[in-house]
């Protein structure tokens, strides 16, 4: 499985980000993925969406044609988002915006929300739900994670981490990633054989 993870903070060096490392690094030692690359929205690399994204446009070839060739060689997706005011950060709702069917299309796809409260997260996995697959088509699972006090989990230094939360997170995790592989494996098929683009019908009801 080819690996592609968004971590759609803006932030720099933010929790999000080290939950893309996370499961970036268990992928691969795992064996479950051959390969991943983050994305990253740390900075705001790309900017809103305009009319010249569909003219394509130098400047934007530029910034969306490295994430574009990523997107377009993975087998699967992992999306990282915090929850920011109960939603999800306008850098990847802009993202999900300028990726299509070559990109994600029929890809299937892991939400990850990230938050720093011991309630919160489940606003991002309701708000992608609902909305950002429409057009591009990202399958995503119905499996996902919330990863409460994330401060707590997921740090290099094992002593930051809540020994219990760090256990079942790490092992729920790795089940996701192995569900994602086995997502891969059978939407490569609908990939190869189906009709997954229509002209007549190139965007979702």
């Amino acid at each position: 499985m080819k690996l592609a993870i968004i971590s759609g903070s803006h932030r720099l060096n933010s929790q999000s980000e080290k939950v893309a490392n996370y499961a970036k690094n268990l992928a691969l030692s795992s064996g479950l993925a051959s390969s991943a690359e983050i994305i990253s929205l740390a900075g705001n690399p790309i900017p809103f969406w305009d009319e010249g994204v569909w003219a394509g446009e130098e400047r934007w070839q530029q910034v969306l044609a490295p994430i574009q060739t990523v997107l377009r060689n993975s087998d699967a997706l992992i999306v990282v988002t915090p929850e920011w005011h109960g939603q999800i950060p306008s850098g990847l709702k802009n993202l999900m915006l300028l990726v299509g069917v070559p990109e994600v299309g029929h890809k299937p796809a892991l939400i990850v929300s990230v938050s720093a409260s011991e309630t919160g997260g489940a606003y991002p996995v309701a708000e992608l739900r609902m909305s950002s697959y429409k057009n591009n088509r990202i399958c995503y699972l119905p499996e996902h994670l919330i990863v409460r006090k994330v401060n707590s989990v997921f740090n290099a230094d094992s002593a930051e981490n809540d020994a219990k939360a760090q256990e079942y997170l790490h092992k729920r995790l790795a089940w996701n990633l192995s569900l994602l592989q086995a997502y891969a494996q059978a939407l490569s098929q609908v990939r190869a054989t189906a009709e997954t683009t229509s002209s007549d019908f190139a965007f979702g009801m």
